[in-house]
């Protein structure tokens, strides 16, 4: 298996509303998606919108909305302000601050907002992470 991630899919329960919030935040739709399911392109990862009862199907697993399914979103970006900056974009695209940003253990800055769904998203600025042109995160040797 090569090491990456192609594709990160979530699972929606009106999945106008997804695709609507997410392009607020800047994600492009690709011309793959249909009224059932939304692709957008990311740099690098793509993200999936699918109804969360089809992909529990797809997935061999029951939809039973048991809450937080152990898995956290990151995007990391340059700064502290720019932290600040995503997730008041999150705010104001109907998404919830769950954490404001502010200062971590490890010596960066981080914070936490939840999509229309619940899916949680950290923004996060690693100094020991520096950004590539594209603003993919580089993780040390």
């Amino acid at each position: 298996m090569r090491p990456f991630i192609s594709l990160v899919t979530l699972g929606t329960t009106d999945l106008p509303r997804a695709r609507a919030f997410y392009e607020a935040l800047g994600w492009r739709e690709s011309s793959q998606s249909t009224d059932e399911v939304a692709f957008l392109q990311g740099a690098g990862t793509h993200l999936g919108l699918w109804s969360r009862a089809e992909l529990a199907a797809d997935s061999e697993v029951p939809d039973d909305h048991g809450g937080w399914g152990g898995t956290t979103l990151a995007h990391n970006v340059g700064s502290p302000a720019e932290v600040d900056a995503v997730l008041a974009e999150a705010a104001a695209a109907d998404g919830t601050v769950l954490r404001a940003g502010s200062e971590t253990f490890w010596g960066g800055y981080n914070g936490v907002f939840a999509d229309p769904d619940g899916h949680r998203w950290e923004i996060a600025h690693n100094p020991a992470w520096p950004l590539d042109d594209a603003g993919r995160a580089q993780l040390p040797d």
